[in-house]
């Protein structure tokens, strides 16, 4: 178990959620005053989370923090992992951090050769698709904490054979010479409280102060290491009331408690405000209303502004409510002139990324990459996977891939002739004579000249629009890095074979969007991120996506692995599993004892709670809260918005005003006016039908009007035929007159 850190210093605190300009001058002005008395370079700012580094050091970057003499400041910052990590490299520069790629391989391989019996559980789960992902990601959460199994007491026999792997995964590390990166953080602690070699002192002469930001994230091991910075340092640590997520997973309790117990002197911080009172969010009240429960103070006069409205986007569809945002986004736009780069929509799970920035796209919205998508989705990569299957081929016997690309008929399971089919749909003039060309010894520059020979940048540049293009210049360098490793490691095979091996294990396990790019290319572009990403951003309009009660707070929570009833009696698992009523509400301003029901599911769903607050307050101007109805077979739907938000709507003072989301609106890009004409037919089939299932009268007369529109403009107008026939198809889908047996 580790000790609890002992630290000397101050943590200033800011009460409820302010805006982030707000936090962002309260730690400028804090910056300043340590800059000033002990110099710019002396001081080191440590933000816990890398996430909104980059808006941190603008904003310090930017604010009026000339010295005295005239000079800049130039400040010195860093998230808390990058700089453990600068840590152990200046311990030993030799050591190796693993990749997620090569983490993949090689916990695969463990698990592979365990000789512990696997329990009947795990083996019977191991057939669902997110498996091994939910198996790395409780393995890295038990890494940062470090859970070892002898340190633990009876744990559930899934939760031993789990912990048991991944001892044995990081003594393989051990071997190896490499450290993981969820490792980073307790092997630096390790290294600073032992002094080993006198690392804490040559890590700790370069700076005088430590200004700790967003103090109330910092865990446990977190703790323990600014402590070993700071024995011969002034310590300041800045942190946020009511805005805990991450520490709150696994550890609760609120900040002060956790920055009093920790040894801190705790003082409350007023955020130096750098708007008017006018200028000030208008739904500021909704996000102190999700973060602390306050309900607003009741105007005195007719006149005054509660300060709590926020806009509200209904549709019937998750698809429909992008095509809604991408609408509003437009509309915006058109009467404020913002730049698309001042818009964020957030979606409750990384996950959801990819379709949603698609579906922006489409309607005509650029946006901003945030990462790199999982390398199934990346075409570029399948394009290298395709390569590599066939120069296993060519291995194996140099004339079956001439037969297979002659053949006439090829199965349509056989990876060898789809990886040929593939190839000759990307590469132009493709023949199995350009594979021999490009073949080698190695793995690695044998790719290098396929990417070459075949201009596959070029390629990728002319018809991708750049956003696409710099995730498949990232997918291109993944690849060959795991060429490289696969070349110097002992793992796999040095070999065609050993190349396919672990790219295919990696194509399957990795997860989108795991790997950082940049926030804001050049071009410009809406921003679209997990809802997480956003605590330190502010844009002037923040979408948010998904209210419905089955995402905020959601069914299930910390895992799918295991069964929730099975969570609440796992003392082990890394997360907080069986919080007591007194942690619950010492964790948390906005729940009473007389409420709680469930204990687990209370403590999470205010966590979930929440993160809307932390995505609210990015608004500056305008915050969207968008919800879409629940499909519930045939034409029936419900509607279950997030309890939230209907607790937002009966609270007074506070008000969720609904944008229209359909009616009288421009339609933007080609995309969307071809899937809102398609739409038409069965939509008023639906409107008219639901008329009559709630003994209501539909207008016949506009749906006539509405056919005769559309049927004008596919015989006079300059319609493509395949749209014509398109749109004919579905008015006969409508009418009953096709019917498509799936």
């Amino acid at each position: 178990m580790t000790m609890p850190p002992t630290l000397e210093g101050t943590c200033k605190l800011l009460p409820a959620p302010a805006p982030g300009s707000d936090v962002f001058a309260a730690v400028a002005s804090e910056y300043a005053a340590l800059a000033d008395e002990y110099g710019p370079r002396n001081v080191l700012v440590l933000k816990r989370h890398p996430t909104g580094l980059e808006s941190l050091t603008e904003a310090l970057a930017d604010a009026d923090l000339a010295r005295a003499d005239g000079g800049p400041r130039s400040p010195r910052i860093e998230s808390l992992p990058e700089h453990a990590s600068k840590t152990i490299e200046e311990y030993d520069p030799t050591l190796d951090r693993l990749e997620y790629e090569e983490r993949i391989e090689l916990i695969s391989l463990v698990i592979d050769g365990a000789s512990r019996s696997v329990p009947d559980y795990l083996e019977r789960a191991a057939a669902h698709e997110s498996f091994t992902r939910d198996v790395g990601q409780l393995l890295l959460a038990a890494t940062r904490q470090r859970l070892r199994l002898d340190d633990l007491d009876d744990p559930h026999d899934c939760l031993a054979f789990l912990y048991a792997m991944n001892d044995r995964f990081h003594a393989e590390l051990d071997d190896r010479g490499y450290v993981e990166r969820a490792d980073v953080i307790p092997q630096a602690v390790d290294l600073l409280e032992a002094d080993a070699d006198g690392l804490r002192t040559r890590v700790t002469a370069s700076f005088d102060a430590i200004l700790a930001v967003e103090f109330e994230e910092y865990r446990q091991l977190d703790r323990r290491y600014l402590a070993a910075l700071t024995r011969d340092a002034e310590l300041v640590c800045l942190g946020e009331r009511h805005v805990s997520v991450e520490r709150t997973r696994v550890e609760p309790g609120s900040v002060d408690e956790i920055a009093a117990a920790a040894g801190l002197t705790v003082e409350s911080l007023e955020p130096e405000t750098v708007r008017t009172t006018d200028a000030r969010p208008p739904h500021q009240s909704i996000v102190r209303f999700l973060a602390t429960g306050e309900p607003p103070e009741q105007p005195t006069t007719a006149d005054s502004d509660p300060r709590g409205c926020a806009r509200r986007i209904r549709t019937e569809t998750a698809r429909e409510q992008v095509r809604a945002v991408a609408t509003e986004i437009q509309s915006l736009r058109d009467r404020h002139g913002w730049s698309y780069d001042a818009f964020a929509v957030a979606a409750p799970r990384i996950e959801r990324v990819p379709e949603i920035r698609r579906r922006l796209r489409d309607a005509g919205v650029p946006t901003a990459t945030i990462g790199t998508p999982s390398l199934a989705e990346d075409p570029a990569v399948n394009e290298l996977y395709a390569v590599v299957t066939c120069q296993c081929e060519r291995d194996r016997d140099g004339d079956s891939l001439e037969r297979l690309a002659s053949a006439t008929t090829q199965g349509a399971s056989d990876p060898r002739a789809a990886s040929i089919d593939r190839l000759r749909a990307r590469v132009p003039d493709f023949s199995p004579a350009l594979l021999a060309d490009t073949a080698g010894a190695s793995v690695r520059r044998p790719l290098e000249r396929w990417i070459r020979r075949t201009d596959l940048k070029d390629r990728i540049a002319r018809e991708e629009e750049w956003v696409d293009a710099r995730e498949q210049y990232e997918g291109i360098r993944r690849v060959l890095e795991i060429a490289d490793f696969v070349e110097e490691t002992d793992l796999v095979g040095p070999d065609w074979q050993g190349l396919r091996r672990m790219l295919r294990r990696t194509i399957r396990y990795d997860a989108p969007y795991v790997h950082a790019v940049e926030t804001r290319p050049p071009t410009g572009g809406v921003t679209v991120c997990a809802i997480d990403d956003l605590k330190y951003d502010s844009r002037n309009a923040v979408f948010l996506l998904d209210l419905i009660d089955e995402t905020y707070p959601g069914e299930q929570f910390l895992t799918q692995l295991f069964p929730q009833a099975w969570l609440r009696q796992m003392t082990a698992y890394p997360a907080v599993t069986d919080p007591s009523l007194e942690a619950i509400t010492d964790t948390f301003a906005t729940v009473d004892t007389a409420d709680v029901g469930d204990p687990f599911e209370t403590y999470h769903a205010q966590r979930s709670r929440r993160q809307l607050a932390l995505g609210a307050r990015a608004a500056e101007r305008a915050l969207y809260c968008c919800s879409y109805e629940r499909g519930a077979g045939g034409l029936r739907r419900s509607y279950d918005e997030s309890r939230y938000l209907q607790l937002i709507d009966a609270t007074p003072g506070l008000t969720l005003a609904d944008v229209d989301a359909s009616a009288g609106v421009a339609i933007h890009g080609e995309t969307n006016a071809l899937e809102a004409l398609l739409a038409q037919p069965r939509g008023e089939l639906e409107r008219v039908l639901r008329k009559a299932s709630t003994g209501g009268e539909a207008d016949l007369g506009e749906t006539e009007a509405l056919f005769e529109e559309i049927a004008v403009v596919l015989e006079e107008g300059d319609v493509d035929a395949d749209l014509a026939d398109a749109v004919r198809s579905q008015f006969e889908f409508a009418a009953g007159e096709v019917v498509r047996d799936d």
